[in-house]
């Protein structure tokens, strides 16, 4: 069994057919999906889809490009939310200097306030960082000096100077179908060095499908693909693989629970 540790099931591309989307990923061996949210009007589907769908969680956050429209949210509003049996995560959330939608110094604060919200909680946050290596590195260094919290990299397509900083710190990793692309030879050298305890597949559906779908639409299934790559890359077999990822994301997100899941 996998786990397709990040996906956007409410997304235009997917949300369409979201029982087929489903249907083909389990078929594919996908046994768990996490929903992210990235505004808090996405908060309620998530939560429903999380809901109806036994192998489905949800996370609650806003992405970095949401800040500015988000600048006055409190922890108040993302502990309510985090409460739902079905949410186990805080995100996504994070740094986006690449496109730069939202004020530079909102996106830190709301960083901060999702990350104090994951050290009440417990629960992981799941990071979105681009182009912001430096400051999302001197945030998480701050804030784990206030207290240590749960945490991974989303979608990891950063420099090994940072996978060795935020694994230092504790994070995990998760590895999206990017690993995959002809151009991606810098983070096919960091997928190989990843601890095995540390390490989770993702596919950010609807972006980024990996080879041998480039040019589609990304569904969850397609994170067999990305797994049996990653685990080629690093010498082992794809059941392999999947076992680890399993239970490191079980391991990460101890609030979801195995029962109603295939195995």
């Amino acid at each position: 069994m996998l786990i397709d540790s990040h996906c956007h099931l409410e997304y235009e591309g997917l949300v369409e057919d979201q029982r087929g989307v489903l249907a083909r990923a389990r078929e594919a061996g996908i046994g768990g999906f996490l929903n992210i949210s990235t505004r808090r009007s996405e908060w309620d589907r998530v939560v429903a889809t999380a809901s109806r769908e036994a192998d489905v969680w949800a996370s609650v956050g806003i992405h970095p490009h949401e800040a500015d429209q988000h600048a006055d949210l409190g922890e108040g509003a993302l502990l309510e939310a985090a409460a739902h049996p079905r949410v186990i995560g805080i995100g996504e959330t994070g740094l986006d200097y690449y496109y730069d939608k939202s004020d530079r110094a909102v996106q830190q604060d709301l960083f901060r306030t999702h990350i104090a919200v994951a050290r009440q909680t417990g629960l992981p946050i799941i990071i979105h960082t681009r182009d912001a290596e430096e400051d999302t590195a001197r945030i998480l260094e701050d804030e784990m000096g206030k207290g240590t919290f749960p945490a991974l990299i989303h979608c990891f397509t950063a420099s090994a100077e940072f996978g060795r900083k935020v694994l230092d710190l504790g994070l995990t990793i998760s590895i999206s179908g990017i690993v995959t692309f002809k151009n991606a030879s810098d983070l096919q050298e960091v997928v190989r060095a990843i601890p095995e305890d540390r390490l989770l597949v993702e596919t950010d559906s609807p972006f980024l499908a990996p080879v041998p779908h480039r040019g589609r639409k990304c569904e969850p299934a397609f994170a067999a693909d990305t797994a049996r790559f990653v685990a080629d890359l690093r010498g082992i077999s794809p059941e392999k693989l999947a076992e680890a990822t399993t239970r490191n994301f079980f391991r990460l997100f101890r609030k979801a629970s195995l029962e109603g899941v295939a195995s």
